[in-house]
């Protein structure tokens, strides 16, 4: 979405894409109070992250986790961090309800699959066919073809209505998942929209689909509500101390290979966390 123009409205090429970066602290900034030190390897989001060098907010520098190369804390603050908040924060999921995460072969998706797994909850998958057994492994109890063309019929006939729905995809799956919400109890988190744009309307919400719909933008939740992003930090620590988060294990790719990969990635050819490295 950010390479080709539509993400929040820009910005527009030419620019350096990327959000997430890891790397080594070369400097700080005269404004930042109580800087990490210079060496310290950190982990965070921030503007123009597909290069050698970056400024990144000093707020959400997050120190890699000992014994990590920059290549395994990659994804701690974006997908693992959004993950999270789509779950317990603003999902609310409780132990014993029925999840519903799309694009579950997916960065964000793994990582909502395993913790929505470790807080007790069953998770039902969408995935393309080649990726459901990847999405097995991580613990799914369902997954189904995203694809699917009866997606919401579908998911009706396996679940019978979910609790929690984490909604990444937007135009092709956003109608299965209001579809598959409970009425009332069922909560709905946008953080994505993949395959373009969805609309929803206030006879909708009225008259067809009564579901608790909430948005979501990690870096927006970091700066409006700075103490709620800090103990999302906190559990992710707890959750690497427990090995419920482990070291990631991206592909990563040089930095001139970008075009190819974000091609990969919109045609729906990866799984996991991709990643390129400015210096090989």
């Amino acid at each position: 979405m950010q390479t080709r123009g539509t993400y929040a409205n820009g910005p527009r090429a030419p620019y350096t894409a990327g959000f997430e970066a890891a790397g080594e602290i070369v400097a700080a900034g005269p404004g930042v109070a109580d800087p990490l030190p210079v060496g310290t390897h950190v982990v965070g989001v921030g503007p123009g992250a597909f290069a050698g060098y970056m400024a990144m907010p000093a707020a959400g520098a997050v120190p890699v986790p000992a014994g990590w190369s920059d290549a395994q804390a990659l994804g701690l603050v974006l997908n693992w961090a959004t993950a999270l908040a789509a779950l317990r924060p603003l999902g609310r999921v409780r132990e014993g309800e029925t999840v519903l995460v799309h694009a579950a072969a997916g960065g964000v998706g793994q990582a909502a699959v395993r913790l929505a797994k470790h807080y007790g909850a069953r998770v039902v998958a969408t995935a393309s066919p080649a990726k459901h057994v990847t999405v097995r492994a991580l613990g799914a109890d369902l997954v189904v073809d995203g694809r699917h063309p009866d997606l919401a019929g579908e998911l009706a006939r396996l679940t019978g209505g979910v609790d929690l729905v984490l909604e990444s995809v937007g135009r092709a799956t956003f109608a299965a998942s209001l579809a598959a919400a409970r009425p009332f109890s069922g909560r709905v988190v946008v953080y994505g929209a993949a395959s373009g744009e969805a609309s929803v309307s206030t006879y909708d919400l009225v008259f067809t689909h009564q579901v608790q719909l909430k948005g979501l933008h990690i870096g927006t939740l970091a700066a409006a509500a700075p103490g709620v992003f800090g103990e999302l930090l906190d559990e992710l620590r707890r959750l690497i101390d427990l090995g419920v988060y482990p070291p990631g294990t991206p592909e990563v790719h040089p930095l001139a290979d970008g075009p190819r990969v974000l091609a990969a990635l919109e045609e729906g050819r990866t799984e996991g966390k991709l990643a390129l490295d400015p210096w090989s």
